[in-house]
């Protein structure tokens, strides 16, 4: 590399220069007088617990996950289990055998967000290390190998039969491939985005950051796909054909109450998808989700907005429509609870 290049690689410049690392503050700041005139329209900062009433504040913030998997059939998503934080590490172990659950495993906190405290278990000494450090309730479920993931934006009106799929993000899980000749860091280090991830790699890998892979070997080093976690997110909304809306239409009819947000899943083709084949549930997002297909690297920051604020639109006429019909809008005295 040379100056210029060394530089616009150290990890400021990074995102500096690449809006989708943005801090989330910095994003929203500009647009958030769109979101006060629609809070003003409803003489509530609290309309959107309206659009999807079965779930705490409507999917907003601060839900819990495992509460939102009880809304939907078990088949729909991973064998799921509550762990509280007052939880004996050894008696879940205990527990795991009991329900017969099998490595690898996946743990992340039952209340957060953007990938903080995900982590795939690949045995019990790491079950016990997350569960000693953990001071939150969280879930452990068992891991879906299933090869593509994608967030798929849902939304549907109070009293027509039919939602509509309004967005598609394809996730790249942060893979590296070898050349025979680099180590896994070296490798890292030739991608920016990656470069960003190398902190939290050196702690999951250690030394094993050292080892030279074969020419041709892909190595996938996170397992599951966070923005944050250095996974890439590609804008597919081409891909919601009539088949693929019928087919989300089929999932999400199943969950109770839910009208506006973003469904995380698991699956094996596109096509298997649209025949409502071989997949799974990882994540149900309410009232608070982003339509993460902007995060795609070739979309401006303006993109983002105008489709950030599109997606408010939909999610303040769905909470009006739900308002007219009885649903009442959430208190500032349980708001403040969020």
């Amino acid at each position: 590399m040379n100056l210029m290049q060394r530089i616009l690689y150290k990890p400021f410049f990074i995102r500096l220069f690449h809006w989708e690392y943005w801090p989330f503050n910095a994003v929203y700041a500009p647009i958030i007088p769109i979101w006060l005139w629609l809070c003003f329209k409803e003489r509530s900062f609290f309309f959107f617990s309206a659009s999807n009433p079965s779930i705490e504040y409507g999917g907003f913030l601060m839900e819990s996950k495992k509460r939102i998997y009880d809304l939907m059939p078990e088949a729909f998503y991973p064998r799921t289990l509550l762990v509280k934080r007052d939880t004996i590490p050894d008696g879940l172990l205990d527990l795991l055998k009991d329900e017969r659950y099998r490595f690898p495993l996946i743990a992340k906190p039952d209340i957060g967000g953007r990938g903080r405290g995900v982590k795939k278990l690949n045995n019990e000494g790491e079950v016990l290390e997350y569960a000693y450090n953990s001071k939150l309730d969280f879930l452990i479920q068992e891991f879906v190998s299933l090869p593509r993931e994608a967030g798929i934006f849902f939304y549907r009106y109070p009293g027509i039969q039919e939602g509509q799929v309004s967005g598609i993000v394809s996730k790249e899980f942060l893979t590296v491939i070898g050349d025979g000749l680099s180590t896994i860091r070296e490798l890292c280090m030739k991608e920016k985005r990656f470069v960003l991830q190398i902190a939290d790699l050196e702690k999951m890998y250690g030394e094993k950051m050292g080892i030279i892979l074969e020419a041709g070997y892909a190595k996938e080093l996170v397992p599951y796909g966070n923005h944050s976690r250095g996974a890439k997110f590609i804008d597919d909304s081409h891909l919601a054909d009539e088949r693929l809306v019928k087919s989300i239409n089929n999932i999400c009819g199943k969950i109770k109450g839910f009208h506006y947000g973003r469904l995380d899943i698991r699956f094996n083709t596109w096509e298997e998808l649209k025949e409502g084949k071989n997949f799974s549930v990882i994540e149900v997002n309410g009232a608070g989700s982003e339509p993460t297909h902007m995060y795609d690297p070739r979309h401006s920051v303006v993109f983002a907005w105008k489709e950030i604020i599109r997606h408010w639109i939909i999610l303040w006429r769905i909470s009006r429509l739900q308002h007219s019909a009885g649903i009442a809008y959430m208190g500032f005295k349980e708001g403040k609870k969020m």
